[in-house]
């Protein structure tokens, strides 16, 4: 559980989170910070196998189950439920938001950080930041990458807004976790435009459901050492302009805490770029 970046004055309890795609990384994190507040979180993940050039530590966490970060949530004292799920299957969302209401009750928090990654170009032998190979972009790498990040946190925003409508729920929070978006991101050209469309269904959540109390924004980190930040990247972020800094999965969560939080109820409809 994280213990620096933790606001304790932040109550969250009697309030249930699904946090997609928390097996690691940001994810993970997220989940043990919202538990830490109170929230009973049901996380979300599915195991994959990367390419052999990715850093052998990213490869290995995306392999793994959430079974250390159910444990340490238990061991806290938190409530927590883990699920593997492909979010690629568009049956998935109805059956995540039916085991979060039968183990814990309605679902009013929503963190969409999911993601079918793959590095793709336009360009040949393309290499991504990491040294790793980029494939050139097919219908294959596209689908991949838009029916997780794009397609699959949609169904997820609009299964979450019919059932808080129906109940009448007064209530709400999404979070959306972006890279790239409009602005491109090359040699992850899928990621970043699948994230574009995230961004665009985010903030139409943030309009049409805030007359039933639902805030609806993004987070968009700076490089995040999930276990991908190698040599080759901390170089590059030195050198960048843009780039200030790497930071850590709990500091990126310590702001998703605070805009599910109370003190946040009047930002909605942003896209938060934390440096």
């Amino acid at each position: 559980m994280p213990a620096d970046h933790s606001t304790p004055f932040i109550d969250l309890s009697g309030h249930t989170a699904i946090v997609t795609g928390a097996n690691h990384g940001i994810g993970a994190a997220t989940a043990r910070a919202l538990a830490a507040c109170g929230a009973s979180v049901l996380i979300t993940f599915l195991r994959t196998e990367d390419p052999a050039d990715l850093p052998a530590l990213y490869r290995s966490r995306r392999a793994q189950d959430a079974s250390a970060v159910i444990d340490d949530i238990h061991e806290h004292g938190g409530q927590a439920l883990a699920i593997e799920a492909d979010l690629a299957d568009t049956t998935t969302p109805a059956g995540l938001f039916d085991a979060a209401e039968a183990a814990f009750g309605p679902v009013d928090i929503l963190v969409n950080n999911a993601t079918g990654w793959l590095a793709d170009t336009f360009t040949p032998n393309g290499r991504h930041v990491s040294g790793s190979g980029s494939a050139q972009l097919t219908a294959s790498s596209h689908d991949q990458v838009f029916q997780v990040d794009a397609r699959g946190a949609a169904l997820m925003i609009a299964e979450f807004a019919r059932r808080h409508i129906a109940r009448q729920g007064g209530w709400g929070r999404i979070i959306g976790l972006t890279s790239g978006g409009p602005q491109g991101f090359p040699t992850e050209v899928s990621y970043g435009a699948a994230k574009a469309a995230l961004e665009n269904y985010t903030m139409s959540a943030a309009w049409e459901l805030a007359p039933f109390g639902v805030t609806a924004n993004l987070v968009y980190p700076p490089v995040t050492d999930t276990g991908w930040v190698n040599e080759a990247v901390r170089k590059a972020v030195e050198s960048s302009p843009n780039l200030l800094h790497i930071v850590q999965p709990d500091e990126v969560a310590e702001m998703i805490v605070f805009l599910v939080s109370d003190r946040a109820r009047l930002i909605t409809a942003n896209t938060v770029h934390l440096r």
